[in-house]
């Protein structure tokens, strides 16, 4: 009876597209609550707890060296224990996002919680994203990726309607950030659904090995070795143009709510409706681009959205009003998704036994331009909070981007 109860309870998932939903919703989780939860709610954070632009920047620097600290511990993480790993941090995702309802938290408290929580979006998204993936016939794999790299975007659109919707209910961020902890939960038993038999991981006669910290460490070394062999220069270059994309995009992915509270004074929560616009064109440019992909390739369609992001981030310096701010916000989201989907399969399709090292080399590299990124923005920011100087040397960055693409599809034909 009580097998039968378990099997009911916990029924086993295997639908392609069912596995693909659920992808979408660990992104919408991992990345749109625990990293852009943060950018939606930051002006009432900014306001309730009088943190200057200064400490904002810092908190949200203090999140992406946890994306690239998650970055890092994906490298390592073997690919049989791929479901293993994305349970865990996702767990953690949940359990940080919801952490930030306790009052009266130091700010040194805040520093490790979105620190944890940048750890966290960085193993779940490589993780998921590659055991999706995976899960997914050839054939469907184009179509079904693109549903799950939608995730981002739907959660950046829930961070927005929630923080909108509380917010005007009376609640500040604290109440926000329970709730979208709460409506994570259900993942979890998602998760649990679609969890891969594996008789070798299941079967307690035969268990994993146990490697000491130094075996480990020479086996991923001897992983690097061979997924780079042969690869360098097509990775270095593709790595480093990664390394300017998320330098490039998070001036307007952490402070473009600001700035709409700067310079919109007259339109109520004008920062939360930009938001929503970046998040509404991330869900629906994925699906765009990777038809395109299919027509002229990865590689050419990466090139064309950093052009286009680039363009994206000079608006709201030659506009100052409403229109360089959603023209912004517009850009932003229909690029920023498309390039780390097709960045990620240009990586991974290099030496697709390595997917997992590789992936997470090229996320170490976002992470380190996202980290960077905010403190240089707020630094050029100064005491008046203007960030046209930020947003002009993210275009430069991007543009110094694209030479580095044009120089690996160079690269990549000569390989060829």
């Amino acid at each position: 009876m009580m097998t039968a109860f378990k099997s009911r309870a916990l029924p086993t998932i295997t639908n392609e597209v069912a596995i693909a939903c659920i992808g979408l919703y660990c992104m919408a989780v991992v990345m749109g609550y625990g990293r852009f939860l943060f950018t939606a709610t930051l002006p009432d954070i900014m306001v309730q707890l009088s943190l200057s632009t200064t400490i904002a920047g810092w908190l949200a620097s203090i999140n992406y060296i946890g994306y690239f600290i998650g970055a890092l511990i994906a490298m390592f993480v073997p690919q049989r224990s791929t479901w293993q790993a994305m349970m865990l941090w996702t767990i953690v995702s949940v359990v940080t996002t919801m952490l930030l309802v306790v009052p009266d938290m130091s700010l040194n408290v805040w520093y490790v919680i979105r620190l944890l929580a940048g750890i966290a979006s960085g193993v779940a998204m490589i993780l998921s994203s590659s055991f999706v993936i995976q899960s997914l016939s050839p054939a469907r794999r184009s179509v079904l990726s693109a549903v799950h790299y939608a995730g981002i975007g739907v959660g950046i659109s829930a961070s927005a309607i929630l923080t909108w919707w509380l917010l005007v209910l009376g609640y500040h961020f604290d109440v926000i950030w329970l709730v979208a902890g709460l409506s994570s939960l259900p993942l979890l038993w998602l998760l649990w659904a679609i969890k891969p038999k594996d008789p070798y991981l299941a079967d307690s006669n035969h268990p994993s090995p146990r490697l000491s910290i130094y075996q480990t460490y020479l086996s991923f070394k001897q992983a690097l070795y061979e997924a780079i062999a042969g690869h360098y220069k097509a990775i270095a270059l593709l790595s480093a143009s990664y390394v300017l994309a998320g330098f490039g995009y998070i001036t307007s992915a952490t402070f473009l709510p600001v700035m709409a509270a700067q310079r919109l004074t007259m339109q109520t929560y004008a920062g939360l409706i930009i938001w929503l616009v970046v998040g509404i064109f991330a869900t629906l440019s994925n699906p765009l681009w990777g038809a395109l992909a299919k027509r002229i390739g990865e590689i050419k369609t990466l090139m064309g959205l950093t052009v286009l992001q680039a363009l994206g981030m000079c608006l709201p310096i030659w506009f100052d009003g409403a229109v360089g701010l959603y023209g912004n916000a517009a850009i932003l989201g229909l690029t920023f998704v498309g390039m780390v989907s097709m960045t990620l399969t240009l990586i991974k399709n290099i030496n697709p036994a390595y997917s997992n090292l590789l992936m997470g080399l090229a996320t170490l590299a976002y992470a380190l331009g996202q980290f960077l990124g905010p403190l240089v923005t707020v630094a050029l920011a100064g005491e008046d909070g203007n960030f046209n100087a930020g947003l002009l040397v993210a275009a430069i960055g991007l543009i110094i981007g694209l030479i580095l693409l044009l120089l690996f599809r160079r690269q990549s034909t000569t390989t060829a």
